[in-house]
């Protein structure tokens, strides 16, 4: 059986994407921190799972490495993100570089240990990134940083693996997940920032693993190197003023 590995599988988009995988006669395997999480999603969609954090890179690169051994693995998708939204103040560097190790180098960690398969299996892989990435938001210094990494390791990724492995990133609006519950929690802050989208609502788990799916099925197969917006329009469209 074809497998895809999921880094941080067990809510949000993450799991919606380990549904959808299972549901088309792929074994989802999950990697993450939260062993009951984990076991819960494996265990609903035919899956399974280990247990690493991605901070710790000796014991995250052998769980990839693990994954990968013995199994036609045709797309890694790495659902890892963080929102540590602070005024520029207030930054310090431990949380600068927090954010790139969570964000960026665990990424990057988890394409090196997969490269070979992904390439036997000529599959693909997919990153998340943020549309504050390509929009000046306030507060969102370590966020968009982080995460701007992701799209420049996104690019060359599918540059050094061409034509083998197919690499892409999505750039999510916020979305209502776990990740995200400080700011959705508010009723009152979730409608005004719905309203800011041209289609006025807030973002699901489902919108963004809909087109991870397709990104690493063959349906995508001409695909490669691209960062897409899946935001309600935010980032292009203006309704207002």
């Amino acid at each position: 059986m074809n497998r895809i590995v999921i880094i941080g599988g067990n809510s949000g988009i993450g799991k919606s994407l380990a549904e959808r995988v299972s549901a088309r006669g792929i074994q989802p395997y999950l990697i993450g921190r939260n062993a009951a999480g984990l076991a819960e999603v494996a265990g609903a969609n035919n899956g399974e799972f280990a247990i690493a954090d991605v901070l710790d890179e000796t014991a995250f690169a052998a769980a990839v490495k693990a994954a990968c051994e013995g199994a036609d693995v045709t797309g890694v998708a790495y659902c890892v993100g963080s929102i540590d939204l602070k005024p520029l103040r207030q930054l310090t560097g431990d949380a600068m570089v927090n954010a790139f190790r969570l964000n960026s180098v665990g990424a990057a960690i988890a394409a090196r240990e997969a490269g070979a398969a992904l390439k036997a299996a000529k599959g693909a892989m997919v990153m998340f990134s943020t549309i504050a990435v390509g929009q000046g938001f306030v507060s969102h210094t370590i966020v968009s940083a982080a995460k701007g990494a992701v799209e420049g390791l996104t690019r060359a990724l599918a540059a050094e693996w061409a034509p083998h492995v197919r690499v892409n990133a999505i750039a999510p609006s916020l979305t209502e997940t776990p990740l995200a519950s400080k700011l959705t929690s508010n009723a009152a802050m979730r409608e005004a920032i719905a309203a800011m989208h041209a289609i006025p609502r807030l973002g699901q788990a489902t919108d963004h693993a809909a087109l991870a799916d397709f990104l690493l099925s063959p349906d995508a197969g001409w695909i490669t190197g691209q960062v897409f917006a899946v935001d309600g329009g935010r980032s292009r469209v203006r309704t207002k003023g």
